[in-house]
């Protein structure tokens, strides 16, 4: 029954961004190549978004170069004439080499050929993180400002030892500076120690090397850790029909008693809403000096649909300090790099924890469901999608350099080679390589899916 249960409308909503981003980054991509290709003067036979066997949605030649749709949204394809890659064109590569064919070219034009895909992806990287902080700016919380400390949202979290209230100051020596920063630190450190403050005295929480891999297993990964607040009610949305705005509370409620229990921090709520499951309970709200009793059902997963304050509103109240910063268009462009420069930092840590077998960390690589997942169900969000697209083009940028036959990492390290000992692969040799890498890469999107299927990738 949980098919039926599905929200068409979310579902179409996340499709329509994640195929929108990857087109972005698949034809940027190719055309890195194709650009670098036509400036060394070979022919390039296709360009295509998308892979075409059998046949394509959409297709023109013009030129030398036929330009088209293809159906199977998997990635996307320069076909560069002489060149051993997916489309094993082995007649072609049996005839003399051409002036025009990639192999014909000197190992040099054909390094940068292969790099440009990539190029062009870090600097589209760097380019929309400008456009995002030109557009946007920078919101920041400091970590000191956050009064109350945190509150311990998911289970794991509170069996490693944290507690609500805990400050935390650092993870494995490192200062965290930005609240926001916390839970990434904690999860992607790969094992370690958490230094906090709880009740005015300095503490260390130990970090299991597998703690990703246990947050993996539980299938139904949430919010790890939020700061610490008194329950206020934030601002409903247009069309919500939640039982706490039928039951009449408004903007900047305050709930400070649910039935008998008095309410000091919006966990308290939490914890006290979810063993009353269907029920209906009293609550005593505090709303401009004055006190209101509102009777609400809680429903079937413990939540009466109450918005939180966002940040801004909580900065206004002194819970915490949002720092803003805007960026003119020369800022913006140093700050999008060393933006860049810190994600990719991140991802690289993420795949060393994917690496080692200690952390269970593999068990959470997703495919498509996760990636689109990650986008929003609610509403077309154009910050948080180009956030997400910045990050994709940063991953798509390293996995491709990976040193793996079938990806330009493959193709790159046997024109280094070739550049250095002065000998040049045979084309025999690139062809069954290439067998093996597009095996390797077929074998580890079978495994990044099924992770998405059987509950273990994000996009559960």
């Amino acid at each position: 029954m949980e098919f039926l249960a599905i929200n068409w409308a979310s579902v179409g909503l996340k499709v329509a961004q994640l195929l929108l981003s990857l087109s972005i980054l698949v034809v940027l991509h190719e055309f890195g190549h194709y650009i670098t290709a036509k400036w060394f003067k070979c022919r390039v036979e296709k360009f295509y978004l998308f892979f075409d066997p059998w046949f394509s949605i959409f297709k023109k030649k013009i030129g030398d170069t036929v330009y088209g749709i293809g159906w199977l949204p998997l990635g996307g394809y320069v076909k560069i004439a002489g060149m051993v890659d997916e489309s094993m064109d082995k007649e072609q590569m049996k005839l003399p080499p051409q002036p025009w064919e990639f192999r014909s070219k000197p190992a040099w034009q054909r390094l940068i050929i292969m790099l440009g895909g990539v190029t062009v992806n870090v600097i589209l990287a760097f380019i929309i993180y400008a456009g995002i902080l030109m557009k946007w700016g920078e919101d920041k919380i400091p970590n000191s400002s956050v009064k109350e400390g945190i509150w311990v949202t998911d289970s794991l979290m509170y069996n490693i030892g944290l507690r609500n209230g805990d400050k935390v100051i650092a993870v494995n020596g490192d200062t965290v500076k930005y609240f926001e920063d916390v839970p990434k630190k904690i999860l992607f450190s790969g094992g370690g120690n958490i230094d906090i403050i709880r009740d005015g005295k300095t503490a260390n929480v130990v970090i299991p090397v597998s703690l990703i891999g246990q947050l993996v297993e539980k299938k139904k990964i949430k919010t790890l850790l939020r700061q610490r607040m008194p329950f206020y009610v934030g601002e409903f949305g247009k069309d919500d029909t939640t039982n706490a705005q039928k039951a009449g509370l408004k903007e900047w409620d305050k709930i400070i008693k649910v039935d008998s229990v008095n309410i000091v921090y919006m966990e308290d709520a939490v914890t006290y809403f979810d063993g009353k499951k269907n029920k209906t309970v009293t609550l005593t709200v505090e709303r401009n000096g004055a006190i209101a009793q509102l009777p609400v059902k809680v429903d079937e997963e413990g939540k009466i649909g109450a918005p939180s304050l966002d940040l801004e509103q909580q900065d206004s109240i002194g819970l915490l300090k949002l720092v803003h910063k805007d960026f003119g268009f020369f800022a913006a462009l140093p700050a999008g790099i060393h933006l860049a420069g810190e994600k990719l930092g991140e991802y690289i840590n993420q795949f060393k924890l994917i690496l080692n077998p200690k952390t269970g960390a593999a068990k959470g690589l997703g495919g498509f469901k996760a990636m689109g997942g990650a986008f929003s169900g609610t509403q077309w969000d154009w910050q948080g999608f180009w956030n997400l697209t910045a990050f994709f083009s940063i991953a798509l940028a390293f996995m491709n350099l990976l040193p793996i036959p079938a990806l330009d990492g493959g193709h790159v390290l046997f024109t280094l080679i070739e550049m250095i000992t002065g000998r040049k692969p045979s084309e025999k040799f690139l062809e069954r390589a290439q067998i093996v890498g597009m095996v390797i890469l077929l074998a580890l999107m079978l495994y990044a899916n099924l992770n998405d299927w059987i509950g273990y990738g994000r996009g559960k």
